[in-house]
């Protein structure tokens, strides 16, 4: 898919990871639809960057629990641009918990946030995709999916949870709609982490590095623009540390 001329939907897009995709598909031609829930300022920074480079943008805000606010906003984006072409599934919560002191809320809101709200965004924005002929949806899952961190449980969950949505979205979309999934390592670790804590991080891959939201961003390129052969997969772009 050219994405010149196509209009891009990225949830969490007005921070870290969520940003970084916005401003490269931007870069790339697309048109942003540029998705907050509370960072707000940082939403209107991503689309004001955007816009300094005669691109265009616009910021919608929608709290992903709610499938209501989550159809509203879809309407929205078509409504303001014409269109939906891509669609990638940036917002997360992540946060540290052991499992005796988890709660039916803590469940709630990392399977809801996580699982659920790409789920409801596929099917709405997927719907107008197959009806335009073509359309990218990218999940940006973790490598946690498949080897769960400790006192994580119910954000591994609704990772492990995405991939298997990636394949399922991919058989019920296609042929118009490629879905896929780019599952993380260390690409931006928390901002409470000490210095020591990032290194640990960074040894525990076998390319001895830690990825940056830039190398997300080039991955998410790829599977917009960069093929139309590739559905249902999910790319591990953590640095060989699932392996080591």
């Amino acid at each position: 898919m050219n994405l010149q001329g196509k209009v891009a939907l990225v949830t969490g897009a007005g921070r870290r990871v969520g940003q970084a995709i916005a401003l490269a598909l931007a870069e790339h031609g697309a048109s942003l639809a540029v998705h907050y829930r509370t960072s707000r300022a940082g939403a209107e920074e991503t689309a004001a960057r955007i816009i300094e480079q005669r691109g265009r943008a616009q910021i919608f805000s929608a709290e992903l629990e709610s499938v209501e606010q989550i159809e509203r906003m879809v309407a929205s984006v078509n409504e303001a641009f014409g269109r939906l072409d891509v669609l990638v599934n940036s917002a997360s919560v992540f946060y540290r918990k052991p499992l005796e002191g988890l709660t039916e809320r803590d469940w709630d809101l990392n399977l809801n946030t996580n699982l659920k709200a790409p789920f409801f965004l596929s099917k709405f924005a997927g719907a107008g995709m197959r009806k335009q002929g073509a359309g990218k949806i990218v999940n940006i899952g973790d490598w946690a999916a498949i080897r769960p961190y400790n006192n994580y449980l119910p954000y591994t969950v609704s990772k492990a949870g995405l991939i298997g949505l990636t394949r399922a979205l991919a058989k019920a979309l296609a042929p118009e709609v490629q879905v896929n999934c780019v599952a993380l390592g260390p690409v931006m670790p928390p901002d409470e982490y000490a210095p020591e804590q990032v290194e640990r991080l960074r040894l525990a891959t076998l390319t001895k590095t830690m990825g940056s939201p830039a190398d997300v961003a080039r991955a998410v390129l790829f599977l917009c623009e960069g093929t139309d052969f590739a559905t249902g997969s999910t790319l591990m772009l953590d640095g060989g540390r699932l392996l080591n």
